[in-house]
C-alpha cells in the first residue's frame, strides 16, 4: 500500500512514515513496487514486504507421501517438494525433512542465518489444555507420546512450530485467495483422510481454549451415514470394484470411477453443509472455504454442489471459495507459522 494510506491506517504523520519506510527499504525489509498514477499530483509508489528478509519451511507427512515447501518473507513459495514416505517414526520424518532443507537451501543458495523456522502440520487434536502433544491419527501413533515441537527442535537444531493440518490449510487458503481484503473472517471445512475445520478471524487462526477449535470431525458419524472423509471415499470406491490402497491413488482413477465419486460428492456435500450452517450460526463468518488433501477436482465438485445448496432463510448465503492449492495448502500453512511468530512477537 502507499505511504499515505499507511499513515492514515497507523494515525502517523506522512513525514514519519516516509522516514521509517526509507530505513526499512535500506535494511532490505521493504520494496517499492510499481507506481500507481493518480488524477493529480505525483504517482503513488506502494510499499510491499521484501522476501529477502528471511525464509521459512512447512512440512506434512501424509499416509504414503511427504510434502515440503520453502516460503520467503513476503509469503511467496519458491520450493515445492513431494516424495513417497511411509514411515510412522517421527525421527525418520524430521531427519528426512532436515535432509531436504539442506538440499534445497544449497540449490537455492539460501543463508542459514535467515531461516526463520519450520512449521509442521500434524493430523490430530490436543488431549490436554496447553499440552505440546497431539493425539495423532492411527498411522502416526508413534507421535502421540512426544512433545513434538521440542523433539523436532532437538533433532534439527532449528525453531519448530506445530499445528493441526486442517487449521493450517484454512489459513493458507485465506491468504492465497486474499480473502482478508473482503472479509474479516472465514469458516473453513477440510476433507482429508478425516474431516476438520478452522476459523480465520482478522488474518489469525482461532485456536480455542484447548487448542482444538474446528475439530468438527468428532461430530461424525451419525447413525446412518459414515463420516464424509477421504478414508470413506477410498472405501466407497473399493466397494464399487476399485483396488485403491490409499487416498494418494484416488487422483489416478477419477475418470474410471467418475459415477461413484459423483454419488459420494452428493452425499458428502450434504453432510458438510450441515457443518457450514452450524458454523455460520455460531460465528457469522464472511465466507466459507472448502479445502483438504483429497484430489482437487473432487473438492471443486463439492464446492459446486455447495453453492447450489439453500441456506436457512432469511439468513444470507455465504460466498463459497474452493482451495486453489489442494493438499499443498497444508505445508504452505505450516510455513506461515514461523512468519506469523515473527510478525506478532512480543517481549
Amino acid at each position: 500500500m502507499p505511504r499515505s494510506r499507511l499513515a492514515d491506517d497507523l494515525d502517523m504523520h506522512n513525514a514519519a512514515i516516509t522516514r521509517l519506510a526509507r530505513e526499512l527499504i535500506n535494511l532490505g525489509c521493504l520494496d517499492e513496487t510499481e507506481s500507481q498514477t493518480t488524477q493529480r499530483g505525483r504517482p503513488l509508489v506502494p510499499l510491499a514486504l521484501s522476501g529477502r528478509v528471511g525464509y521459512a519451511a512447512g512440512a506434512m507427512a501424509h499416509p504414503g507421501w511427504l510434502e515440503l515447501v520453502l516460503m520467503d518473507f513476503a509469503g511467496d513459495v519458491f520450493v515445492r517438494h513431494a516424495e513417497p514416505f511411509s514411515s510412522p517414526d517421527p525421527r525418520a520424518f524430521i531427519e528426512r525433512v532436515g535432509e531436504l532443507l539442506k538440499q534445497h537451501a544449497g540449490e537455492t543458495r539460501l543463508i542459514r542465518s535467515r531461516f526463520l523456522g519450520l512449521g509442521v502440520a500434524v493430523p490430530g487434536f490436543v488431549p490436554h489444555p496447553g499440552s505440546p502433544r497431539r493425539w495423532t491419527t492411527q498411522w502416526l501413533e508413534g507421535w502421540r507420546e512426544i512433545d513434538l515441537p521440542d523433539f523436532f527442535e532437538d533433532c534439527l537444531g532449528l525453531p519448530v512450530w506445530t499445528e493441526n493440518e486442517s487449521t493450517l490449510a484454512g489459513l493458507a487458503d485465506f491468504h492465497d485467495q486474499e480473502l482478508a481484503r473482503s472479509y474479516a473472517s472465514a469458516l473453513s471445512l477440510f476433507v482429508g483422510h478425516g474431516v476438520g475445520g478452522s476459523i480465520v478471524s482478522r488474518s489469525d487462526i482461532m485456536s480455542g481454549e484447548y487448542g482444538n477449535a474446528g475439530d468438527v470431525g468428532q461430530l461424525y458419524p451419525d447413525l446412518d451415514l459414515p463420516r464424509p472423509s477421504g478414508i470413506d471415499l477410498v472405501r466407497t470406491i473399493n466397494e464399487a470394484g476399485g483396488t485403491l490402497g490409499s487416498l494418494h491413488e484416488v487422483a489416478d482413477c477419477l475418470d474410471l470411477h467418475a459415477d461413484v465419486i459423483a454419488r459420494w460428492v452428493e452425499r458428502a456435500t450434504g453432510q458438510l453443509m450441515m457443518l457450514a450452517y452450524s458454523g455460520a450460526a455460531w460465528n457469522d463468518p464472511g465466507a466459507l472455504l472448502i479445502t483438504g488433501s483429497i484430489p482437487l477436482p473432487i473438492l471443486q465438485q463439492i464446492g459446486e454442489r455447495a453453492r447450489l445448496a439453500p441456506w436457512p432463510s432469511p439468513r444470507p448465503a455465504r460466498p463459497i471459495h474452493v482451495t486453489r492449492l489442494g493438499s499443498w495448502a497444508i505445508p504452505i500453512g505450516a510455513a506461515l507459522l514461523p512468519l506469523h511468530h515473527v510478525m506478532t512477537f512480543e517481549e
